[in-house]
């Protein structure tokens, strides 16, 4: 009874669904004047042929003859009558059968059923809402956003200015209301004054829009956006942004920091304070052949060696874990222990050779600027002219091609990588380049979550998607810390300290044994214990550094946050 109560109020309130109202009824009015009229003659002309019947039995006639049911216990004997007949029963059809359904389906069925999709998805939230996030535009970045808001319990709202796709989202099981996204009275029924964050995920003029609208509303709000083209970068901040991403660039950098391919040395994946996660190649190092137990990291460097990359596999480390030629080393250490690190492998360097960039767009761009930081050689793959330079490093032609790799120097190259937005190419070329050359490494960017596992069966080495990252990086804004991405799926983050571990030591509280989590480091009084022992105790006012795949985080939230 409430929900149609809600649907009522929801037709009402509305201008055009009153004046349809409107018309409904007088439709039905010139009917009914219609209907009374034929009744009156009815009695006339049964009168001329010298028949008498009362008013209801008219009535009755009238309505009969209209629908066309005509029972042929009432008719008329004279061609008077019956022209009359024909003529109640001709209009009868044309208004009854015709326009009144359609009158009825346009000016009243089809606001209720537009009312009943509307309160599916509403055009406000409850007055007392707030701390929540609003997201404008659904795509892959905005889903895996939602799903870890979810995760660590933040409420959110997507916004959504079509109301056949905000249906579609409601009925995907997801927070949606509907509304305009420039206007200021949407963001008002939003409760924006009490909400934490805004994250517009579109263009960059409709991001500048949505931007300067909502700073309009509040002027201290946390506003995120995406951005396509540097050149914009200044002009949604002036637009009222406070942070501006640059997905590409972000994720061109984070996969060139994964090419390790031509040396030894540890390769820096994030830091927080002292602590740095690195990682670092054993091929053709005295590592290889060696278990954990008998590397010895932790004794003679300090190094916590938190787990091994083959292959897309990730391996949590045991004393027993054998090191191989293809094995990837993921290591958490002070910057004086990684340096150490250094110095003793440094003389194994793998190889000179260019490293094979596929696809001159926004991130393979990025990944070259990159590897020009870091002095790194590197050839990078495109089909499209406008993307060249003048460069001898700009080959020009399709990945698919083996004259075109040959070019770029696929059978030495220590390093491909895949960065093509279109998945399904990313999938054909890692297979082709896993087929030329079996010991190469491959690293590929995914647009989709559900295509990681996917080009890992297909050979890549590391994958990292489009989503994940940019739902990270929004999410490091909205909690102020930092969560990097090891791998798809891998990632290490920071938690204060849940109340279940305060005054245990780390080997009693068994965040391993129950969560698969490591930990990685405390901050405590303004120090940062890398690495702590065993038999450390934690206190009250510290904060947890962790590493452990998506699954691990959840294990560690739903086992020990409160």
């Amino acid at each position: 009874m409430k929900f149609f109560s809600s649907q009522l109020t929801q037709i009402i309130s509305s201008r055009d669904a009153r004046y349809n109202i409107k018309r409904l009824a007088r439709f039905l009015a010139l009917l009914f004047v219609i209907i009374s009229a034929y009744t009156v003659i009815f009695h006339y002309i049964m009168e001329y042929e010298g028949q008498e019947f009362s008013w209801i039995t008219g009535f009755y006639w009238t309505l009969t003859v209209m629908t066309t049911l005509g029972f042929g216990d009432i008719t008329f004997t004279s061609d008077l009558g019956r022209a009359f007949s024909v003529i109640v029963l001709l209009s009868g059809m044309v208004s009854l059968l015709i326009l009144l359904p359609f009158t009825f389906i346009q000016f009243f069925y089809a606001p209720w059923l537009e009312a009943q999709s509307k309160a599916r998805a509403p055009r406000q939230l409850p007055e007392d809402t707030r701390d929540h996030i609003i997201i404008t535009h659904f795509n892959p970045i905005s889903r895996a956003l939602m799903e870890k808001l979810e995760q660590y319990h933040y409420e959110y709202v997507l916004l959504e200015g079509d109301l056949g796709q905000a249906l579609e989202y409601h009925d995907q099981g997801y927070h949606v209301v509907y509304g305009e996204l420039d206007d200021p009275e949407t963001y008002r029924n939003l409760r924006i004054g009490q909400a934490a964050m805004v994250v517009t995920l579109g263009s960059d003029m409709v991001n500048s829009n949505v931007s300067n609208t909502v700073r309009e509303m509040d002027e201290d709000v946390t506003i995120v956006a995406t951005a396509n083209s540097a050149d914009s970068i200044d002009l949604l901040k002036l637009a009222g942004c406070s942070h501006v991403i640059r997905m590409g660039e972000m994720m061109g950098r984070s996969l060139s920091r994964r090419t390790i391919g031509q040396d030894s040395r540890v390769h820096v994946l994030g830091r927080f304070d002292r602590l740095v996660i690195a990682e670092a190649m054993a091929y053709q190092t005295p590592l290889v052949g060696k278990t954990l137990k008998e590397s010895q990291l932790r004794e003679k460097m300090g190094i916590n060696l938190v787990g091994i990359w083959e292959r897309g596999q990730f391996i949590k480390p045991h004393p027993d874990l054998a090191i191989k030629n293809e094995s990837v080393l993921i290591m958490a250490g002070s910057t004086d222990q990684l340096r150490s690190y250094d110095e003793f492998m440094a003389i194994y360097r793998v190889s000179d050779e260019p490293v094979i960039i596929v696809g001159a767009g926004r991130v393979g761009r990025g990944i070259a600027e990159a590897f020009d930081e870091r002095g790194l050689d590197y050839r990078i793959i495109d089909k499209d002219p406008a993307r060249m330079k003048e460069d001898e490093r700009y080959i020009l032609g399709s990945a698919e091609d083996f004259s075109v790799l040959k070019k770029a120097g696929i059978e030495q190259a220590p390093c491909i990588l895949v960065t093509t937005h279109d998945d399904d190419m990313n999938i054909y070329l890692t297979i082709y380049a896993r087929k030329l050359r079996p010991n190469i490494q491959i690293i590929s960017r995914s647009t989709l979550q559900r295509n990681v596992s996917t080009l890992h069966r297909a050979g890549a080495d590391f994958v990292l998607s489009y989503a994940t990252m940019g739902a990270n990086a929004i999410f490091n804004i909205l909690e102020r810390n930092d969560i990097v991405i090891i791998a798809e799926g891998l990632n290490v983050f920071t938690v204060k300290t849940p109340a279940r571990l305060v005054g245990k030591t780390l080997i009693d509280s068994q965040v391993r044994q129950k969560t698969g989590c490591n930990v990685l480091s405390i901050r405590e009084n303004d120090q940062q214990i890398v690495n702590p022992e065993p038999g450390f105790r934690i206190s009250e006012e510290s904060e947890l550094v962790l590493i452990g795949t998506n699954e691990d985080e959840m294990r560690f939230m739903d086992e020990f946050r409160e």
